[in-house]
């Protein structure tokens, strides 16, 4: 059963808003520990392109439910 209605719209709403920029804000630091890890200079943009990407695919999947 879905809650649609108070506390339950704004969970769903709220975390769907909340997920694009932790994704980003995730990929950008396991990029940029693994550069430090590392000693390269792009993975740190590299990760914050996937992690946008994998926000993107999962706001998309909780929209359509």
């Amino acid at each position: 059963m879905k809650d649609d209605s108070g506390w339950g719209a704004f969970a769903r709403y709220f975390s769907l808003a909340m997920l694009l920029p932790i994704s980003s804000v995730v990929g950008y630091g396991i990029g940029y520990w693994l550069d430090h890890a590392l000693g390269t200079h792009f993975l740190a943009m590299l990760f914050l392109v996937l992690g946008t990407v994998s926000g993107f695919v999962q706001l998309i999947r909780g929209l359509t439910k």
